[in-house]
């Protein structure tokens, strides 16, 4: 069979073969050639996976602090935190919703900061005292107005704290006015936490009461920090910062690190920042957007305004040069998200109240502070953009395997779109796609085999086919070249056909 095969085919299917496949040979080198061009102007590192290994046995998990050594085969629950930057809803996100008539917040994340006021702002004692009480009942209310309404009426019974936190949150247009309105709810706080400060001890509801004031106050402090910030009274917010995170040291859960970093930056007191990084960037806390890409940052800065990718390519990467890059690589495969933000690839918009760490609303709530501290750092964003696409090629396929963090989350996705409003395109990068002449070239040979097969069984078929074909592709030239004739003197398109 084999024989009849072969003996069957005629000369005209082995010329068409061999100028097809030398078309196909020709194909790949063009797109190899563009392909090593591109790569050149990249700065691809060679995969070092001794030292990398070393380094991620040192690391730890993104949140049980276990080594990378011992990943586990089942994936965590993706767990949402409260952004440490969360705008204002009066003065910000309603501004927004008036301008564009589009909500920012989606109704899964009001209905997370509506639990998170519940937890923090209220105690079992409240229903003792009228004002707490109608404040109870006005963090439960799902009507803004309704909540507005409640606070008006407890400040109408008593000087309450929380009553001044919502109203600054949700009622005050401008950043002065809430800054007014937490001043206010500062004054009658700290004589809350004064009064259950001294009667903590005597039993459980005490201690309760005592913890519910402190978070108030807690969160009065760092709200006037934030309108500090906003207002350009960078410096002032940095000390309120700072005294803070002093006086209450142990309430890590409210992120107070991010807030002073991001004011540092805007200083440009890199020391003063590279002293945070050292006591928060630790093997034992969990990690972050604004650590990891902070910390990217600072290394980013020693090289990047004399770094040139074509430069790199012949002379090999420094030490220095080598460091800010690995910095990139961990900082984009704890959150792959945020390159395309700070490139300005995918457009921004408001941070949600609640992200989820190393997903896409952490990327947004991240890039949204930070853009104009990468745009300050001259260089930086060069690097980034030559850089950060080679941490795909250094992590084991698929990206949730991991390398030096846990595996991704596969359940971002899902939470994300939760999170963020609808009119935004979630952003579910990475995925692995083959580079575009790899599938053009698959493509090209698999159709040059069905083509030779089909001409092979059916060849007075195909090849009226390939005459019409070749008439279609022709139609046009020969159109014009009709056109030209009837146009153009005989004598001079006689002697245009003699040349």
């Amino acid at each position: 069979s084999v024989s009849m095969f072969l003996n069957t085919l005629t000369p005209k299917f082995y010329v068409a073969l061999t100028g097809t496949s030398s078309l196909i040979s020709g194909l790949i080198l063009v797109m190899d050639t563009l392909a090593f061009r591109k790569v050149r102007r990249m700065v691809v590192l060679k995969p070092r996976y001794q030292q990398i290994t070393r380094k991620a046995t040192k690391s730890t998990s993104l949140l049980t602090g276990q080594t990378v050594g011992k990943l586990p085969h089942r994936i965590e629950e993706c767990k949402v935190w409260r952004n440490p930057l969360n705008l204002f809803r009066g003065a910000e996100y309603n501004r927004y919703t008036w301008v564009t008539g589009r909500e920012p917040l989606t109704y899964y994340d009001m209905n997370l900061s509506a639990q998170d006021h519940q937890t923090f702002f209220t105690c079992d004692t409240d229903h003792l005292r009228p004002a707490d009480a109608i404040m109870q009942k006005a963090w439960r209310e799902r009507n803004p107005q309704a909540r507005i309404s409640a606070a008006h009426e407890a400040l109408e019974l008593n000087e309450c704290a929380t009553a001044y936190i919502l109203l600054a949150e949700e009622e005050a247009t401008t950043i002065v006015e809430a800054e007014k309105l937490f001043k206010q709810a500062l004054k009658a706080g700290e004589g809350c936490y004064r009064r259950s400060q001294q009667l903590q001890h005597h039993g459980a509801q005490y201690e309760a009461q005592h913890r519910r004031d402190t978070n108030v106050l807690v969160y009065i402090k760092r709200r006037l920090a934030m309108c500090a910030r906003k207002l350009g009274r960078t410096r002032e917010a940095v000390k309120m910062m700072r005294d803070l995170m002093k006086e209450f040291p142990l309430l890590s859960m409210f992120n107070i690190h991010e807030n002073l970093l991001e004011a540092l930056l805007e200083l440009q007191a890199y020391a003063d920042v590279q002293a945070v990084l050292a006591k928060y960037d630790d093997i034992s806390l969990p990690k972050s957007a604004t650590i990891c890409y902070t910390a990217a940052l600072l290394k980013a800065r020693a090289v990047s305004d004399k770094f040139s990718p074509e430069a790199a390519s012949r002379r090999g990467l420094s030490t220095a040069e080598m460091n800010a890059v690995e910095a990139i690589h961990r900082a984009v495969e704890f959150n792959p998200h945020v390159p395309k933000y700070l490139l300005e690839m995918k457009s921004l918009i408001l941070p949600p109240e609640h992200i989820l760490k190393r997903g896409d609303s952490e990327a947004i709530a991240y890039a949204f502070f930070h853009l104009q501290h990468w745009k300050r750092v001259e260089g930086a964003l060069n690097l980034l953009h030559c850089t950060w696409e080679g941490t795909f090629r250094m992590i084991p396929y698929p990206l949730e395997k991991g390398h030096l963090f846990y595996p991704y989350p596969i359940c971002t996705e899902t939470a994300d779109r939760e999170l963020q409003p609808s009119f935004h395109e979630v952003s579910v990068y990475p995925k692995k796609e083959l580079p575009f002449f790899i599938l053009f070239t698959a493509g090209l040979c698999s159709f040059t085999a069905m083509l030779a097969l089909l001409t092979h069984q059916f060849p007075e078929l195909m090849g009226v086919f390939a005459k019409a074909f070749l008439s279609t592709l022709f139609a046009p030239l020969n159109f014009v070249m009709e056109k030209v004739e009837s146009i153009l003197p005989s004598s001079l398109w006689h002697q245009l056909t003699r040349i």
